[in-house]
């Protein structure tokens, strides 16, 4: 092996080892492992989320879903797989500063949080949808999206 080989390899290993050092440091200091349960206090762990977590306390909606009932999928792979998206766009942002203030839900996640209305009150949707004749499709969200969180 040349010398300038063993030196990028060396460099390399350096660089690779410093992230990785600080990916762990980060995703203890951050609590990371939190974001792994269905415990709703873990949404609260970013300041920015303490608003969102008060308003759910005060919701009907406490005493029947958590965070993870409406925000993520309801299948195991779906459900960690926009856990790991979400926790790593959420700490990008956060760590640089740059995110709306107030926060708002975007379109893959309001899609999960509609499939997740649907899922609970399917009965009453069926019903609605039934008699309702628009060419705009039916949406939970669009009329109540703050139901779980009441401002």
């Amino acid at each position: 092996m040349s010398r300038k080989t063993l030196i990028a390899l060396v460099v390399l290993g350096s660089l690779l080892g410093i992230a990785c050092g600080v990916g762990v440091y980060t995703f203890i200091y951050a609590k990371g492992g939190s974001y792994l349960t269905n415990d709703p206090s873990a949404c609260a762990n970013c300041h920015i989320m303490e608003e969102h977590f008060s308003a759910w306390i005060k919701s009907t909606h406490h005493a029947f879903a958590s965070c993870n009932d409406c925000h993520t999928p309801e299948n195991f792979f779906g459900k960690y797989a926009t856990k790991a998206n979400n926790g790593f766009w959420h700490s990008f942002a956060f760590t640089t500063g740059d995110y709306p203030d107030p926060i708002f839900i975007k379109g893959y996640n309001r899609r999960i949080a509609e499939n997740s209305c649907r899922k609970c009150h399917n009965h009453i949707i069926d019903g609605i949808e039934a008699h309702t004749q628009t060419e705009e499709p039916f949406s939970c969200v669009r009329c109540h999206g703050s139901v779980g969180h009441p401002k």
